[in-house]
Formats: structure tokens, C-alpha cells, sequence
């Protein structure tokens, strides 16, 4: 595990910025950062940095390695719209230059860097977390580091044993099996067991090391289990070597044995299957085909794969021929299998002769279809040719009668009326096109039983459902326009009313403007005074509020009719709201002037701009402007600020409370701990400086949790490989019990009792 900005000083920008790049991506698929120019080739690599640190921008997925210059410059998009890092590279080039520019990519790269390196809270966690598990691990690993090895050697020798001894023992059955006894037997003696040689070895350069480190640290002596000490495994391993003798010659002798006969009888059974497939497959195709309900493009295909169909006959004679040639010579030899061949062959030739029965009658069946299906294709294509116009003007009248009524005023609802008298004239022409379509409908209907037609998709039933949808459509369309004339003389109506309302409102807005400006530019007042006459002035903007409310309204009303001018007013509702909102704007920025005054007085150990940022968060859940906040009003500020609490359940649910003592119950014990009920403004600071410093406790630990975490009650084997390094991870998750809670889901891990397992002394191997 690597991390770039934990490096001595002396390491160069290029190789921390590129071992920064390995680690993000070590567990991205198609991803090996080795260079700053053909490992960035391909595009993975820089969509591999973005999805690590905001998943949520691209699915990695989703992209292909053979898919550079895509890949390029969706990482380019991205990095420029969501990061704000400007596109320095050009895709085509970077994929199609056998060695891109490599300080150009490392000048594009390091701006991902910078960019991330930003945002430091989950690395802050995860070093916290690693500097515990650290000192829990480190005389834990050689301990188990031997256990491992040596349950792994005494294993591999007691399944090897018996292993060695059936080579020899058991009498094979065929060449194949003899073979694959003795490749087994010798990639042992060459691959396996040197390896297994030099983990013995090893072991007992471990079990020293780890001697020597646990006295060092004044640890009682490691102590194998029995049946692992280094006796133990010495002993297995001379009876390893005694059981190996003599297995090689025995299996040659078999091989010669065997050879000659699984030969030849291999190469006929293999030509007799796979010509007794094809033939069982070109039957099951000839009988699965019902010529009657072909349509004619399906009938010609069929008729040129037959013709196709005649050449593989001839290959497959072919074979034929050579499996009858095999068989004679096996019975000639005395096989002892001679009867099974003879009768193999037999079968063959009955196939074939069946195969060719069948085709002969499929093909006549092929060409009576053909001459059918041709007639009803004329029939079909001169159906289409009269009905698709029909349909054309059908489906614009339906669309024409189901338009919006477009009209503004009351002469163009009477044009609207004029233009539909006129087409309600015309039905009767289109109502006998209509039956003709019918009749040739039914004609076509009678001779073809199955199919649709190519030409076109329609047919009767669907026009006639849209010639019944016209029909109903006409007086619909009658009742609309009688609709719009009644429309037009209400939004008349609602103009002219705005238009006073508004005149009325907006002269009083200017007038309090005015007011705002003057009075509060003087200091004779004192800092308090002037936060209670801003005070006075909020109150009477409430009591204007009614009059807004009504504007509202009626703009509401106005954009329900769809009215778009009003010649009775200049002002609009959007006007109206900026006008309203710079009021109360005023007022606050009038306010946060004042409170800043107060807070640079205030502030004790903490920056101004610190001190401001704390007291705009308390301020704006102190609701009734006392002082104080309530535990529920804290809590709702904590949320804001981004801190993990507990739901309120836990603040009313007394059974709930009772389980286990809350992160907010505990945080109420820092900023209210003489339990009076709220929090003022001094115990909310202390609260955060405190949370702020860096404590080698459980709840810290568990805090540094929960943000790997995403402030879920639960972890996940991922959220813990995403941010530790690979031995910390694998520590945790070994470790680590499942989680029990409500909201559990498959594989959550319960980090909370973890962390306070690593502050009490309990057993963790």
C-alpha cells in the first residue's frame, strides 16, 4: 500500500505522482500504470483515478481496453465538467502515438492529483485507523505467517503420500490414463516439490525469526500446536521420499502395453460420431420444417440451402467411405472389440440411406410452396398500395382534431370553427374508400391461412378503430371550440386584476427600500439596538406577506389559463418575487454586518473567519433567536455540519436508548455536560474544537470508521479495501464480526465492536 504524500523528501515529483497512480489504481481491471506514456494509452488508466475517488461519475464497468480514444475523451468530459480540469491532451493522439508525450501526460495527470489530494478526510481516517492496527498486527503475523506454512507442508505431504502410491498400485485401462499418470508424476518431481523444498526451508528460517523477534519484544516463546513443530514435519518429510521409488518405470511399461489398440479404435469411434451428428442433425432440421406455413421469402431460402445442402452430402460420403475402411482393418488385426465396430458401421449405413429418403421428399414439398406463396405476394402488395395513402389521411385528421386549441382571442376560436364545418363536409368521400379497402381485405383473407403481409403493417382492424376514433373525435372537437370563447372572456378578466394588484404592491416595495437604506446607515445606535430594529422591520414585512400571497395566487391563476401578455401592467410576477427577496435580502445582509461586529469581540482561540462560520450555523437553528438550542435544534445543526448522529428515534424511543449508549448522547456529553437541557453557544464551540483534534481512542476510531463508511452503522469488506492499504484491509476484515443490525445487508461487517476490541484485551488470532 502506497502513499504518495507520507514519502521522504527526497523522492522526485515523477515517481511519487506515478507511485500515486499505481496505488488508486492496483485494483482496476486492465489497469498497470508503469509509465507517463504508454500506460495512459488506452484511457483506463485516467477513468481508473476519476472512478476511484467519485464513483459516481462514470461506470468503469462499462469501458473497454480496445476502446482508446472513447475512453480518452470520456475522461476528458468528465474531468473538465465535474473536477474542473481543462482538456490538455487530444485523444487521437495520445491513442495513435506509439509513445505519447510523456511530460504532457504528467502535467494532465498531476492536475488529478491536485484536484483529489484536496479532500483529505478519508485518508486522515484511514491513517488513523492504520497507526492502531499497526502496533495489533505486527507480532501477530509471524506467529501466523508459521502457523500457516506449516499446517500448509504437513497437509500437502499427507495428500501426496497416498497420491504416489495409487500411480503404482492401480492397473490402468487406456493409453490416456497411463500418460496422464506419468506427466502428473513427473511435473511433481519437477515443479511441485522443488517448490515445496524451498517452503521448508523457509519455515524454519521463520520459526527462528520468530523466536528471536517475540524475546526481543519480551514474549513468552512460540509454542507449535502438535503435529507442527519442526520434528513433526522433518519425520513426514523422509516419508515423502521413501513412497516416490520405483513409480516412473511402472507406467512406462504401461503406456507401451496399451498404445497400439486405443489408437485405432480412437480414430474410428471419433469419425463415427461425428458423422452420425451431422446426419441426426440434417434429419431433426429436414422434419422440424412445415413447408405449408412458410411464406415465399422463407420457401426460397429453404429451396437454396437444399441446393447448398447436396455438396455437404458428397464431403460426408466421403467420410463415410473412410470409416468403412477403418473397420475392415481393426476386424482384419483381431481386434478384440472387432464385433462392436462391425456393428457400429452397420448402423452408419442405415443413416445414410434413411438421410437420403427423407430430403428427396422434403425438396418436392419445397417447390408446390413456392408457386402458392408467389400468388398471394400480388395479392398482398396491391392491398398496400391502396391502403397506405388512406391511413396517411386518417391518422393526420385524428391528429389534427387532437391538437391543442391554439388561439388567443376570439376571432381565432371563430376561424377554428369555420375550418371544421368545412371538413365535416368531405366524410362521405373518404367513409366509400374505406369499404373498397374491406373487400380486398377479404379476398386476400380467404386464400392466404397464415402470415402478415410485408408491404405494409396495417390492415382493416386498425383502420377501422381509427375511423371510429375520428367519428368520436368531430363533436368532441365541436364542444372545444364552444370551450375557448368562455376561456377568452375570464383571462381578460384576470389581466386587468393583476395588473392593479401588482402597481399597488410594487410602489409600497420601493417606498421600503428607501426606508432600509436610511435608516440603518447610522451609528448612533448601539450593536444590540440595531439588531432589534432590523428585527421590527422583519415583522413588518410578515404582515405584507398576505398581499405577496395574493399576487401569487393570482400569477398561479394567470399560468393555468396560459395567458402570456398583459397589456394592463409592466410588472411580472418573476419582478415581483426579485423585489420581495431583495427586501429581506436587505435586512439580512444588514443583520450579518451587525453580527460580525459582535463575533470578532467574541471569539477566543479561534480565528474570526472560524468563529463567523460557527455562529452562522448556530444562528440559523436557534429558530426563536434566544441564544441557545435545544437538543433536537443541536442535533439538526450537527446534521448540517456533517457530522454521523443517530436517528431521533433514539432521542424519544426510550428501548431504543437503552440498547446502547448513542454517538449523539455521547457528543450532548461534551457540548451539555452539566445536563441542563440545551446548548449554548460556548459548548457548541468546545464541542468542535474538541471533535476536531486528533485522540487515540475507541470513539475516534470509530469515528474514522464511519467516514470510510459513508456514515453507515455498518462497513463492507469494499469500503475498507477502497481506502487502506492491502495488508490493513485484509487484518480488518479477518477480523472484523458480521453485523447484526436491523439494517444489515449481505456482507456488512459490525466496525464499532472491532474498534473497542482494540483497547481491551481480548484474543484476535
Amino acid at each position: 500500500h502506497i502513499d504518495p504524500e507520507s514519502y521522504s523528501w527526497e523522492m522526485s515529483a515523477k515517481e511519487g505522482l506515478l507511485l500515486w497512480c499505481q496505488k488508486k489504481t492496483s485494483l482496476y481491471k486492465n489497469v498497470n500504470v508503469q509509465n507517463f506514456h504508454t500506460s495512459f494509452k488506452d484511457g483506463l488508466a485516467l477513468c481508473a483515478l476519476i472512478h476511484r475517488h467519485r464513483p459516481d461519475l462514470l461506470d468503469y464497468n462499462y469501458l473497454r481496453k480496445d476502446n482508446a480514444i472513447y475512453n480518452l475523451e470520456w475522461a476528458f468530459e468528465v474531468a473538465e465538467r465535474e473536477l474542473d480540469i481543462p482538456v490538455m491532451l487530444d485523444a487521437g493522439e495520445v491513442a495513435g502515438t506509439m509513445r505519447p508525450d510523456e511530460r504532457a501526460i504528467m502535467t494532465y495527470v498531476s492536475s488529478y492529483y491536485h484536484y483529489f489530494a484536496s479532500s483529505q478526510q478519508a485518508s486522515q481516517a484511514a491513517n488513523r485507523i492504520c497507526k492502531v492496527l499497526i502496533v495489533n498486527q505486527e507480532n501477530e503475523s509471524l506467529m501466523e505467517e508459521y502457523q500457516s506454512l506449516a499446517t500448509g507442508l504437513i497437509e500437502w505431504i499427507m495428500h501426496m503420500v497416498p497420491w504416489i502410491d495409487s500411480l503404482r498400485e492401480q492397473r490402468a485401462g487406456s493409453k490416456a490414463e497411463v500418460t496422464s499418470r506419468l506427466e502428473e508424476f513427473s511435473a511433481y518431481r519437477m515443479t511441485i516439490k522443488p517448490t515445496k523444498t524451498q517452503e521448508k526451508g523457509k519455515l524454519i528460517t521463520e520459526y527462528n525469526i520468530l523466536q528471536t523477534t517475540l524475546r526481543l519484544s519480551n514474549r513468552p516463546a512460540f509454542s507449535p500446536v502438535k503435529g507442527r513443530t519442526i520434528a513433526d514435519i522433518e519425520d513426514a518429510w523422509e516419508q515423502l521420499e521413501t513412497v516416490e521409488q520405483g513409480v516412473e518405470h511402472h507406467l512406462v511399461q504401461e503406456l507401451v502395453r496399451l498404445g497400439r489398440l486405443e489408437y485405432l479404435f480412437n480414430r474410428f469411434s471419433l469419425k463415427c460420431n461425428s458423422l452420425a451428428k451431422w446426419i441426426t442433425e440434417s434429419k431433426n432440421a429436414i422434419k422440424k420444417d412445415i413447408v405449408n406455413e412458410f411464406d415465399l421469402k422463407k420457401v426460397l431460402a429453404k429451396i437454396k440451402s437444399d441446393d447448398a445442402f447436396d455438396a455437404d452430402m458428397d464431403t460426408y460420403r466421403e467420410r463415410l467411405d473412410q470409416i468403412c475402411n477403418l473397420s475392415q482393418d481393426m476386424v482384419q488385426q483381431g481386434f478384440n472389440k472387432a464385433g462392436e465396430v462391425a456393428a457400429r458401421t452397420q448402423a452408419m449405413n442405415g443413416m445414410w440411406e434413411n438421410l437420403t429418403t427423407a430430403r428427396t421428399k422434403y425438396r418436392e414439398d419445397l417447390d408446390a410452396g413456392k408457386e402458392k406463396q408467389e400468388k398471394i405476394l400480388e395479392m398482398r402488395l396491391a392491398f398496400a398500395e391502396k391502403v397506405s395513402p388512406f391511413n396517411n389521411w386518417l391518422e393526420g385528421a385524428i391528429e389534427d382534431h387532437k391538437d391543442l386549441l391554439m388561439c388567443h382571442t376570439i376571432e381565432d376560436v371563430n376561424s377554428l370553427i369555420t375550418a371544421h364545418e368545412e371538413f365535416k363536409a368531405c366524410l362521405s368521400k373518404f367513409h366509400n374508400e374505406f369499404s373498397d379497402i374491406q373487400q380486398a381485405q377479404h379476398e386476400i383473407d380467404t386464400l392466404a391461412t397464415f402470415g402478415s403481409n410485408p408491404f405494409t403493417h396495417l390492415n382493416v382492424t386498425v383502420l377501422g378503430k381509427r375511423w371510429n376514433e375520428l367519428l368520436q373525435l368531430i363533436p368532441e372537437r365541436d364542444s372545444q371550440l364552444q370551450d375557448a370563447l368562455i376561456r377568452e372572456k375570464k383571462k381578460e378578466e384576470l389581466r386587468r386584476e393583476f395588473g392593479d394588484q401588482a402597481l399597488n404592491f410594487m410602489e409600497w416595495a420601493e417606498e421600503e427600500n428607501v426606508i432600509i437604506a436610511e435608516t440603518t446607515m447610522g451609528t448612533a445606535l448601539s450593536l444590540q439596538d440595531q439588531l432589534e430594529y432590523l428585527d421590527e422591520l422583519v415583522l413588518e414585512l410578515e404582515e405584507k406577506r398576505a398581499d405577496y400571497r395574493d399576487l401569487e395566487s393570482l400569477d398561479k391563476m394567470i399560468e393555468e389559463e396560459g395567458i402570456f401578455n398583459n397589456p394592463y401592467t409592466e410588472y411580472t410576477m418573476e419582478g415581483i418575487r426579485v423585489a420581495w427577496g431583495e427586501l429581506h435580502s436587505a435586512i439580512k445582509r444588514q443583520r450579518t454586518a451587525v453580527d460580525n461586529q459582535i463575533l470578532i469581540t467574541e471569539s477566543q482561540g479561534m480565528t474570526v473567519e472560524q468563529v463567523i462560520e460557527l455562529k452562522a450555523a448556530f444562528n440559523h437553528f436557534d429558530k426563536n433567536g434566544d441564544g441557545i438550542l435545544d437538543h433536537f435544534e443541536f442535533r439538526a445543526c450537527l446534521v448540517s455540519m456533517g457530522f454521523n448522529v443517530d436517528t431521533e428515534e433514539h432521542l424519544v424511543n426510550e428501548a431504543v436508548r437503552s440498547e446502547r449508549q448513542s454517538d449523539f448522547e455521547r457528543m450532548l456529553i461534551i457540548a451539555d455536560p452539566d445536563c441542563t437541557g440545551h446548548v449554548t453557544f460556548q459548548g457548541f464551540r468546545d464541542f468542535i474544537a474538541l471533535e476536531g483534534s486528533d485522540q487515540d481512542t475507541a470513539e475516534q476510531t470509530i469515528t474514522s470508521f464511519k467516514v470510510i463508511a459513508q456514515d453507515k452503522r455498518y462497513i463492507t469488506a469494499e469500503d475498507i479495501k477502497r481506502e487502506l492499504p492491502s495488508d490493513r484491509a485484509d487484518y480488518c476484515i479477518s477480523r472484523m464480526p458480521v453485523y447484526e443490525g436491523r439494517d444489515k445487508v449481505p456482507g456488512a461487517l459490525d466496525y464499532m465492536t472491532f474498534a473497542n476490541s482494540l483497547y481491551y484485551e481480548e484474543e484476535c488470532w
